[in-house]
């Protein structure tokens, strides 16, 4: 097993879907094949506008060949385990090179960082983690346990010291909520995507939630995508399928809820959602249908 990098760009011309698969030719199937069992960083080109450079991590579960495109083979990511990062690490930004094995002998960049598929050193994955997941506390969450409000105040940060532990906390529920929700309200601006409040305490912290469109229990990823920014009262509703959403981002309130008109007086004036400014991060229509057809009362 080994650890590598995948470059990957939103306008791609390969099949990808970074929490799903990972289409790439046969020049790389050696490369692909030694990071089955064990985990990768996606990488979007510094010549991307708007690059976010090294964006998420997730573990390669197989290698197959495309049933689809002759010559082409598809990393099937095994599910579960793609994170967005909360902070987009740069190739080269203030705290230098997080990639160090693209350089030469004499430290400068070599034609390897020119590779879409490359190998990762753990050092270099592990100064890639620590950047992608460091916490922000304004981004955690209100509350950990129901029963103790308190409680969420006194959370031990996320550990990194050790390699392990890294790996570890790549697969925690916990640390994956915590995550989840920073990144998708960074992405909504902190503002409830329903109501268009955008409500901050006097600590700094966003009343917002993160909610998944698609539930993890269901098969859902912790991807902005399968994200929605919400007040504690949408959430509920969203999650019982009292409201729901179209794939034009109109909001839909369901003919079994029994106050209508009252969940319509809490819709921004627009009836339709207010999406992430960056196209990329805004709801994928895939999890929009899988909670209409799935949890949405019609």
């Amino acid at each position: 097993m080994a650890r590598g990098v995948f470059v990957h760009r939103t306008d791609s011309i390969y099949d990808d879907s970074p929490a799903e698969r990972y289409q790439f030719p046969r020049q790389y199937l050696s490369r692909v094949s030694a990071c089955i069992g064990d985990w990768i960083v996606y990488y979007e080109p510094r010549k991307v506008p708007g690059t976010r450079g090294y964006f998420a991590v997730a573990k390669v579960a197989n290698v197959i060949p495309d049933p689809t495109a002759k010559d082409m083979f598809l990393a099937l990511i095994e599910p579960g385990t793609y994170l967005d990062f909360p902070n987009p690490v740069p190739f080269n930004g203030p705290d230098g090179l997080p990639e160090r094995g693209v350089l030469n002998e004499h430290g400068k960049i070599s034609g390897r960082a020119q590779s879409a598929v490359r190998p990762l050193s753990i050092e270099d994955f592990n100064r890639i983690i620590d950047r992608g997941l460091a916490e922000d506390p304004r981004f955690l969450p209100r509350f950990d346990d129901s029963s103790n409000p308190a409680a969420e105040e006194h959370l031990p940060p996320i550990p990194l010291e050790i390699e392990r532990d890294r790996v570890a906390n790549l697969g925690s529920r916990l640390v994956r909520d915590r995550l989840f929700r920073r990144r998708v309200v960074e992405a909504y601006d902190a503002r409830c995507a329903v109501t268009g409040l955008r409500l901050i305490n006097g600590g700094g912290r966003a009343e917002v939630e993160a909610a998944h469109i698609r539930p993890v229990e269901s098969g859902g990823p912790d991807i902005v995508t399968n994200g929605l920014a919400l007040s504690g009262t949408v959430h509920w509703m969203f999650d019982r399928g009292l409201i729901g959403l179209g794939d034009n981002l109109e909001i839909l309130v369901s003919r079994q809820a029994n106050d209508a008109e009252s969940i319509r007086s809490l819709i921004n004036r627009t009836g339709f959602l207010i999406p992430p400014q960056r196209q990329s991060d805004r709801p994928h229509p895939a999890f929009l249908a899988w909670h209409r057809e799935n949890c949405f009362k019609q």
